[in-house]
Protein backbone atom coordinates (compact mmCIF):
# COMPACT_ATOMS: atom_id res chain seq x y z
CA UNK A 1 0.00 0.00 0.00
CA UNK A 2 2.76 2.45 0.91
CA UNK A 3 4.47 1.71 -2.39
CA UNK A 4 1.27 2.44 -4.32
CA UNK A 5 0.74 5.74 -2.54
CA UNK A 6 4.39 6.69 -2.92
CA UNK A 7 4.18 6.09 -6.66
CA UNK A 8 1.05 8.22 -6.85
CA UNK A 9 2.65 11.05 -4.89
CA UNK A 10 5.56 11.17 -7.34
CA UNK A 11 3.03 12.44 -9.88
CA UNK A 12 2.02 15.40 -7.72
CA UNK A 13 3.14 18.82 -8.87
CA UNK A 14 4.90 21.13 -6.39
CA UNK A 15 2.06 23.61 -6.84
CA UNK A 16 -0.51 21.11 -5.58
CA UNK A 17 1.45 20.40 -2.41
CA UNK A 18 2.23 24.05 -1.73
CA UNK A 19 -1.34 25.19 -2.23
CA UNK A 20 -2.80 22.98 0.51
CA UNK A 21 -3.66 24.63 3.84
CA UNK A 22 -1.55 23.85 6.93
CA UNK A 23 -3.82 23.21 9.93
CA UNK A 24 -0.94 23.29 12.38
CA UNK A 25 -1.50 19.87 13.96
CA UNK A 26 -5.17 20.54 14.69
CA UNK A 27 -6.92 17.65 16.48
CA UNK A 28 -9.92 16.33 14.56
CA UNK A 29 -12.39 13.64 15.68
CA UNK A 30 -13.82 11.46 12.89
CA UNK A 31 -16.81 9.19 13.49
CA UNK A 32 -17.19 5.92 11.57
CA UNK A 33 -19.51 2.92 11.48
CA UNK A 34 -16.86 0.28 10.69
CA UNK A 35 -19.39 -1.87 8.86
CA UNK A 36 -18.97 -0.97 5.20
CA UNK A 37 -16.16 -2.94 3.52
CA UNK A 38 -13.97 -2.12 1.80
CA UNK A 39 -14.49 1.53 2.78
CA UNK A 40 -14.16 0.97 6.52
CA UNK A 41 -14.56 -2.20 8.57
CA UNK A 42 -12.99 -4.43 11.21
CA UNK A 43 -10.45 -6.75 9.65
CA UNK A 44 -11.51 -10.30 10.59
CA UNK A 45 -7.90 -11.45 10.60
CA UNK A 46 -6.34 -8.76 12.80
CA UNK A 47 -9.30 -7.09 14.52
CA UNK A 48 -8.01 -3.70 13.35
CA UNK A 49 -10.20 -0.98 11.86
CA UNK A 50 -9.06 -0.56 8.25
CA UNK A 51 -10.32 0.38 4.79
CA UNK A 52 -10.30 2.80 1.88
CA UNK A 53 -11.66 5.69 3.92
CA UNK A 54 -9.14 5.17 6.73
CA UNK A 55 -6.28 5.34 4.26
CA UNK A 56 -7.79 8.33 2.49
CA UNK A 57 -8.33 10.18 5.76
CA UNK A 58 -4.76 9.41 6.89
CA UNK A 59 -3.48 10.86 3.63
CA UNK A 60 -5.70 13.95 4.01
CA UNK A 61 -4.49 14.40 7.59
CA UNK A 62 -0.85 14.21 6.52
CA UNK A 63 -1.31 16.70 3.70
CA UNK A 64 -3.22 19.17 5.87
CA UNK A 65 -1.13 18.66 9.04
CA UNK A 66 -3.98 17.59 11.29
CA UNK A 67 -4.16 14.87 13.97
CA UNK A 68 -7.09 12.47 13.54
CA UNK A 69 -8.76 10.24 16.14
CA UNK A 70 -11.73 7.96 15.51
CA UNK A 71 -14.93 7.10 17.36
CA UNK A 72 -17.43 4.44 16.28
CA UNK A 73 -21.15 5.20 15.98
CA UNK A 74 -24.19 3.52 14.40
CA UNK A 75 -25.28 4.71 10.97
CA UNK A 76 -28.65 6.08 12.08
CA UNK A 77 -26.98 8.24 14.76
CA UNK A 78 -24.10 9.51 12.63
CA UNK A 79 -25.65 12.38 10.67
CA UNK A 80 -27.53 13.83 13.68
CA UNK A 81 -24.38 13.58 15.84
CA UNK A 82 -22.20 15.36 13.27
CA UNK A 83 -24.96 17.92 12.70
CA UNK A 84 -24.96 18.70 16.44
CA UNK A 85 -21.19 19.14 16.44
CA UNK A 86 -20.36 16.06 18.49
CA UNK A 87 -17.77 15.10 15.84
CA UNK A 88 -15.74 17.07 13.32
CA UNK A 89 -16.12 14.67 10.39
CA UNK A 90 -18.26 11.63 9.57
CA UNK A 91 -17.36 8.90 7.08
CA UNK A 92 -19.08 5.66 6.10
CA UNK A 93 -19.70 5.77 2.36
CA UNK A 94 -22.28 8.54 2.82
CA UNK A 95 -24.27 9.40 -0.29
CA UNK A 96 -24.40 13.11 -1.07
CA UNK A 97 -28.10 14.07 -0.99
CA UNK A 98 -29.98 17.34 -0.75
CA UNK A 99 -32.04 16.29 2.28
CA UNK A 100 -28.90 15.36 4.21
CA UNK A 101 -27.21 18.60 3.13
CA UNK A 102 -29.88 20.44 5.11
CA UNK A 103 -28.33 18.96 8.29
CA UNK A 104 -24.62 18.71 7.45
CA UNK A 105 -22.09 20.04 4.97
CA UNK A 106 -20.62 17.58 2.47
CA UNK A 107 -17.14 17.44 1.06
CA UNK A 108 -16.71 17.21 -2.66
CA UNK A 109 -17.32 13.68 -3.91
CA UNK A 110 -14.35 11.34 -3.43
CA UNK A 111 -16.01 8.37 -5.13
CA UNK A 112 -18.94 7.52 -7.41
CA UNK A 113 -20.72 4.20 -7.11
CA UNK A 114 -23.76 2.47 -8.57
CA UNK A 115 -26.48 0.61 -6.67
CA UNK A 116 -26.46 -3.17 -7.22
CA UNK A 117 -28.44 -6.22 -6.05
CA UNK A 118 -26.45 -8.48 -3.71
CA UNK A 119 -27.81 -12.03 -3.41
CA UNK A 120 -26.64 -15.49 -2.39
CA UNK A 121 -24.37 -17.26 -4.82
CA UNK A 122 -26.94 -19.98 -5.57
CA UNK A 123 -29.89 -17.60 -6.05
CA UNK A 124 -31.96 -18.72 -9.08
CA UNK A 125 -35.47 -17.44 -8.29
CA UNK A 126 -34.87 -13.96 -9.68
CA UNK A 127 -32.21 -12.18 -11.67
CA UNK A 128 -33.41 -8.57 -11.69
CA UNK A 129 -35.47 -6.06 -9.72
CA UNK A 130 -38.72 -6.91 -11.48
CA UNK A 131 -38.30 -10.59 -10.71
CA UNK A 132 -37.70 -9.86 -7.04
CA UNK A 133 -40.69 -7.52 -6.80
CA UNK A 134 -43.01 -10.06 -8.43
CA UNK A 135 -42.45 -12.74 -5.76
CA UNK A 136 -44.15 -11.78 -2.49
CA UNK A 137 -42.22 -14.45 -0.58
CA UNK A 138 -38.87 -12.76 -1.14
CA UNK A 139 -37.46 -10.46 1.55
CA UNK A 140 -35.05 -7.53 1.40
CA UNK A 141 -32.54 -6.41 4.05
CA UNK A 142 -31.96 -2.69 4.60
CA UNK A 143 -30.70 -0.11 7.05
CA UNK A 144 -33.35 2.54 7.78
CA UNK A 145 -32.63 5.96 6.33
CA UNK A 146 -29.95 4.81 3.88
CA UNK A 147 -29.90 5.23 0.11
CA UNK A 148 -30.29 1.44 -0.43
CA UNK A 149 -33.41 1.53 1.78
CA UNK A 150 -35.06 4.23 -0.33
CA UNK A 151 -34.01 2.64 -3.61
CA UNK A 152 -35.48 -0.66 -2.40
CA UNK A 153 -38.74 0.96 -1.34
CA UNK A 154 -39.31 3.20 -4.33
CA UNK A 155 -37.38 1.66 -7.23
CA UNK A 156 -37.85 -2.04 -6.48
CA UNK A 157 -40.99 -2.36 -4.35
CA UNK A 158 -44.23 -0.38 -4.11
CA UNK A 159 -43.15 2.84 -2.41
CA UNK A 160 -44.49 1.79 0.99
CA UNK A 161 -41.76 2.37 3.58
CA UNK A 162 -43.58 0.00 5.94
CA UNK A 163 -43.69 -2.82 3.39
CA UNK A 164 -43.40 -6.07 5.40
CA UNK A 165 -41.02 -7.51 2.81
CA UNK A 166 -38.30 -5.17 4.13
CA UNK A 167 -36.35 -6.40 7.13
CA UNK A 168 -34.45 -3.63 8.94
CA UNK A 169 -30.96 -4.07 10.40
CA UNK A 170 -28.90 -1.64 12.44
CA UNK A 171 -25.71 -2.27 10.45
CA UNK A 172 -24.93 -3.14 6.86
CA UNK A 173 -22.88 -6.13 7.99
CA UNK A 174 -25.82 -7.57 9.93
CA UNK A 175 -27.97 -7.37 6.81
CA UNK A 176 -25.36 -9.17 4.73
CA UNK A 177 -25.11 -11.89 7.38
CA UNK A 178 -28.89 -12.32 7.27
CA UNK A 179 -28.61 -12.66 3.50
CA UNK A 180 -25.94 -15.32 3.78
CA UNK A 181 -27.96 -17.35 6.31
CA UNK A 182 -31.17 -17.19 4.24
CA UNK A 183 -33.17 -14.92 6.53
CA UNK A 184 -33.51 -12.45 3.64
CA UNK A 185 -33.05 -12.81 -0.12
CA UNK A 186 -31.65 -9.49 -1.28
CA UNK A 187 -29.49 -6.62 -0.06
CA UNK A 188 -29.12 -3.49 -2.12
CA UNK A 189 -25.74 -1.81 -1.85
CA UNK A 190 -23.43 0.44 -3.79
CA UNK A 191 -21.23 -1.43 -6.22
CA UNK A 192 -18.01 -0.75 -4.31
CA UNK A 193 -19.16 -2.43 -1.11
CA UNK A 194 -20.99 -5.13 -3.05
CA UNK A 195 -17.89 -6.12 -4.99
CA UNK A 196 -15.94 -6.17 -1.74
CA UNK A 197 -18.36 -8.62 -0.16
CA UNK A 198 -18.53 -10.81 -3.27
CA UNK A 199 -14.74 -11.01 -3.52
CA UNK A 200 -14.50 -12.07 0.12
CA UNK A 201 -17.37 -14.57 0.03
CA UNK A 202 -15.73 -17.46 -1.85
CA UNK A 203 -18.81 -17.82 -4.05
CA UNK A 204 -21.40 -17.42 -1.28
CA UNK A 205 -22.55 -14.07 -2.69
CA UNK A 206 -23.02 -12.58 -6.15
CA UNK A 207 -24.42 -9.48 -7.87
CA UNK A 208 -27.37 -9.82 -10.26
CA UNK A 209 -29.34 -7.55 -12.56
CA UNK A 210 -28.58 -4.10 -13.88
CA UNK A 211 -27.40 -1.20 -11.76
CA UNK A 212 -30.16 0.87 -10.19
CA UNK A 213 -28.58 4.31 -10.36
CA UNK A 214 -25.40 6.15 -9.43
CA UNK A 215 -24.45 7.90 -6.20
CA UNK A 216 -21.58 10.11 -5.06
CA UNK A 217 -19.89 9.64 -1.67
CA UNK A 218 -18.59 12.45 0.53
CA UNK A 219 -17.38 13.14 4.05
CA UNK A 220 -19.75 15.12 6.29
CA UNK A 221 -19.12 18.09 8.60
CA UNK A 222 -21.21 20.23 10.93
CA UNK A 223 -22.84 23.09 9.01
CA UNK A 224 -20.39 25.90 8.40
CA UNK A 225 -17.32 23.85 9.37
CA UNK A 226 -13.99 25.45 8.51
CA UNK A 227 -12.64 21.97 7.73
CA UNK A 228 -14.73 21.52 4.58
CA UNK A 229 -12.62 23.70 2.30
CA UNK A 230 -9.22 22.26 3.38
CA UNK A 231 -10.50 18.68 3.01
CA UNK A 232 -11.89 19.54 -0.44
CA UNK A 233 -8.48 20.92 -1.42
CA UNK A 234 -6.82 17.68 -0.29
CA UNK A 235 -9.36 15.55 -2.18
CA UNK A 236 -8.74 17.58 -5.35
CA UNK A 237 -4.98 17.10 -4.99
CA UNK A 238 -5.39 13.37 -4.39
CA UNK A 239 -7.54 13.05 -7.52
CA UNK A 240 -5.02 14.99 -9.56
CA UNK A 241 -1.92 13.09 -8.46
CA UNK A 242 -3.36 9.57 -8.69
CA UNK A 243 -3.65 8.81 -4.97
CA UNK A 244 -7.38 8.05 -5.15
CA UNK A 245 -6.79 5.71 -8.08
CA UNK A 246 -4.08 3.94 -6.07
CA UNK A 247 -6.49 3.49 -3.16
CA UNK A 248 -9.14 2.09 -5.51
CA UNK A 249 -6.66 -0.45 -6.85
CA UNK A 250 -5.57 -1.44 -3.35
CA UNK A 251 -9.02 -1.88 -1.82
CA UNK A 252 -11.24 -2.94 -4.73
CA UNK A 253 -8.86 -5.06 -6.76
CA UNK A 254 -5.96 -6.25 -4.62
CA UNK A 255 -7.31 -6.60 -1.09
CA UNK A 256 -8.71 -9.98 -0.02
CA UNK A 257 -10.62 -9.98 3.25
CA UNK A 258 -9.16 -12.28 5.86
CA UNK A 259 -5.74 -12.57 4.25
Amino acid sequence: MKQLLAAALLLASPALAQDLPDLGGREVVVTVENAYPPLQFIDPASGAAIGWEYDAMAEIAERLNMAVSYETISWDAMIPAVSEGQYDIGMTGITIREDRAEMVDFSDAYMRSEMVMLVRGDEARFSDAAGFAADDDLLMAAQPGTTPFYVGVYDVLDGDEANPRIRLFETFGAGVQALRTGDVDLMLTDGTAGRGYVAASDGALKIVGETLGAEDFGFIFPKGSDLTAPVNAAIAAMKADGTLDALNTQWFLDYKMGE
